[in-house]
């Protein structure tokens, strides 16, 4: 399971640059006017064979009266809620400030592991200067700049000191299912009929589920592991809606799956909360089966579940290759093809082509549309092969790999859906320079 690292500090001090640095990436806004950040972005890396996933927060403000501010602020609470440890960030430079020592104050309340890096020390000459405030919270300090990569393998270091390395998963399963979706969707309801007996607790007020729960199930001759999302708890100190929790919980649930069921609430539109657990799983590379559950409450005149895919592709466009199942969890309606487009997802997740059979693919599609040029340099396609499963990765050699256009990427992605399929899973390319 990756450990969560929540990066908190007041505006403009660096967060998004050490988001960026840690996970090697540009996913997070950075820009020199305080709130950019409004909303939590995440990102994965690894230290050392130790995965985790960095939470980067928007700026925190203690007791902005400003309904964004206010928004923003709770939701550095949910991280630190969430979160296995926090990276509190100050800004050298600038020296301690009101909002800092409120900011401190809050942490020491929390049990989780907090580490002070203080930012902005370009020069190893500066650090007694830019420490010495910091010096009073009686806490080890530790000098970073985000901006040049200095001193950040001291601070993780420490950081990731006692998370244990990722665990081999169990290999006589068949497929781990993550169960997720945002809260009161009917996850823990869908679980229970489909296993024929009330084994988890259900209830229609959001947040019941308590505790991280798996449960082994054989249907026919095969194996499964279901994985319920963890709890979802309502604090009572935080006004921001309940679903605010859902992305990080996905995270845990998702990573230890090969395929993840994503509930979706027949009656309500795709939020987007739906849509930031849908890209994790995109994200994280796993098989994704859409379950719509609640369609007994739907008019069928009013919409039919034709329509509802075609809205469904339109909302949810970047996982337009997850099948969608209509479910009613309470009555048990289709619930029995759950299994079923589990096992077909999975089939496909594992699934290998030969290679000879992936160049004879490439030399056809190449030669109904030609690579266009692209910063300047025509790509040549020299040969391909799959190089990966779970999910299905392949692997073109070309003359320059900076030559093929995104376009032409999405093309070849397309074409090896429409020869092979690959049904409910991501597919990953990788252009080599010969």
């Amino acid at each position: 399971m990756r450990h969560i690292i929540a990066i908190v500090g007041r505006p403009n001090v660096g967060k998004s640059r050490l988001f960026n640095r840690l996970t090697v990436g540009q996913d997070a806004i950075v820009h020199d006017e305080e709130g950019v950040t409004r909303d939590r972005q995440y990102g994965d890396g690894d230290w050392d064979g130790k995965p985790y996933t960095v939470v980067d927060t928007g700026g925190f403000i203690p007791n902005a009266d400003d309904p964004i501010l206010q928004q923003m602020r709770q939701q550095v609470q949910l991280a630190i809620e969430e979160a296995d440890s926090i990276v509190f960030v100050v800004d050298g430079r600038a020296g301690m400030t009101a909002a800092d020592e409120e900011i401190f104050a809050m942490l020491r309340q929390t049990d989780k592991p907090v580490h002070v890096a203080v930012n902005k020390v370009d020069r190893w000459t500066q650090q007694d200067e830019f420490l010495l405030d910091f010096y009073q919270w009686g806490r080890e300090l530790y000098a970073v700049s985000a901006e040049h990569g200095m001193g950040l393998e001291e601070l993780m270091d420490v950081v990731m000191e006692f998370v244990e390395e990722a665990e081999e998963l169990e290999e006589e399963l068949f497929a781990r299912i993550a169960v997720v979706g945002k809260p009161n969707v009917g996850k823990s309801s869908l679980i229970n009929s489909v296993l024929g007996e009330d084994r988890l607790l259900t209830s229609d007020v959001a947040g019941t589920t308590r505790d991280s729960i798996d449960t082994r199930v054989v249907a026919g001759e095969k194996e499964y592991l279901l994985i319920d999302t963890a709890g979802l708890r309502r604090k009572d100190n935080i006004s921001l809606k309940l679903e605010e929790y859902a992305v990080m919980q996905a995270i845990r649930s998702i990573d230890r799956a090969d395929i993840a069921l994503l509930v979706l609430d027949a009656t309500e539109e795709v939020s987007k909360q739906d849509k930031r657990i849908a890209s994790v799983v995109q994200n994280r590379g796993r098989g994704c089966v859409i379950v719509v559950n609640k369609w007994d409450l739907i008019s069928k005149t009013a919409q039919t579940a034709g329509d509802y895919v075609e809205y469904l592709r339109q909302e949810l466009n970047f996982i337009s290759y997850a099948p969608v199942l209509f479910v009613s969890a309470l009555t048990g309606q289709r619930v029995q093809k759950v299994f079923d487009a589990v096992d077909a997802a999975f089939e496909q997740y594992i699934r290998r082509i030969p290679t000879a059979e992936v160049n004879r693919f490439l030399e056809k599609a190449v030669a109904r549309h030609q690579p266009p040029t692209y910063q300047n340099k025509r790509p040549k396609f020299y040969y391909a092969t799959q190089v990966g499963t779970r999910p299905p990765a392949f692997m073109f050699s070309v003359n320059s790999s900076t030559a093929v256009a995104p376009s032409y990427r999405r093309y070849l992605v397309n074409k090896l859906r429409e020869e092979y399929g690959f049904e409910g899973v991501p597919i990953r390319t990788v252009m080599r320079k010969r």
